[in-house]
């Protein structure tokens, strides 16, 4: 296990592929450690060099009491990359990630070679603000495995409930939380759903110059498609993908398309 300490924090990150590769630094989202990367970085280390990290509030990295900003742990990224000496990186972000992958290449353009903005959100509306303060309501109240469960119901279309080998695979995942040793703490999922809350770049948008690849999923009911169109066309040099019948999961949902399509994409824009 490896941690470096970054904008004063100690942050937990491995490495994955070829060291001589094409660095690809991946963010995860809201609540998740960045083991959950794992069904992707096993088809993109292939080709590049992974860097995978918790986010600060999360996994083995510290959880110092928030708020945070998306700002804050865009800064914590970009430290990363520095103390790893690596100038500039392909970056892809998923949902919260997607978000912070946005300041990155706001407030540090140089360090973002290409982007992958997964579900990504320029600005929150009431609506998404109630849904991320429930999300803490619920974590506040329920067993870790109730609360895999809501997220589940949260992020996944009705199409993979329906299929039963798929919905085989949930309640594993349930059960799987359930026997986590690391539990996010409350006031870690607190912070960083403070940081998705008031993250709002829309005015900035134009100035991120780098080749983006924007995706969402059609039935997304956590970052709707407007939201998602929102990010993709206020950058000039953006692809828009939305896959049909798929939610906030797409990724998962659409594996055997996504994880080619984005090594496809960085192939030929990075």
């Amino acid at each position: 296990m490896s941690f470096v300490t970054v904008n004063g924090i100690q942050v937990y990150y491995e490495t994955r592929g070829p060291v001589d590769g094409k660095p690809l630094l991946l963010i995860m989202g809201i609540t998740a450690a960045s083991a959950v990367w794992e069904k992707h970085v096993s088809c993109w280390e292939k080709e590049y060099y992974c860097i995978l990290f918790d986010n600060r509030g999360v996994g083995l990295s510290d959880k110092p009491e928030g708020p945070y900003t998306t700002a804050l742990m865009a800064d914590d990224s970009a430290a990363l990359l520095d103390v790893l000496n690596i100038p500039n990186a392909g970056v892809v972000g998923v949902s919260m990630g997607g978000a912070i992958a946005l300041e990155i290449a706001i407030r540090h353009p140089e360090k973002v070679s290409a982007m992958v903005a997964m579900c990504p959100w320029a600005s929150c509306d009431k609506k998404g603000e109630a849904i991320f303060r429930h999300i803490t309501h619920i974590k506040a109240h329920l067993r870790p495995e109730q609360f895999a469960h809501f997220m589940q119901l949260l992020i996944f279309d009705k199409s993979t409930f329906n299929d039963d080998a798929e919905y085989e695979e949930l309640l594993e995942g349930q059960k799987g939380a359930a026997l986590e040793a690391i539990q996010q703490p409350l006031h870690g999922l607190e912070a960083q759903a403070e940081a998705c809350i008031n993250h709002n770049v829309v005015a900035q948008l134009p100035e991120i110059k780098s080749p983006t690849l924007v995706i969402g999923g059609k039935q997304d009911m956590f970052v709707p498609e407007w939201m998602v169109r929102q990010v993709s066309e206020g950058i000039s040099n953006s692809e828009l993908h939305l896959y049909d019948n798929a939610g906030h999961a797409f990724h998962w949902e659409k594996l055997e398309d996504f994880n080619p399509r984005v090594l496809n994409w960085l192939k030929t824009n990075y």
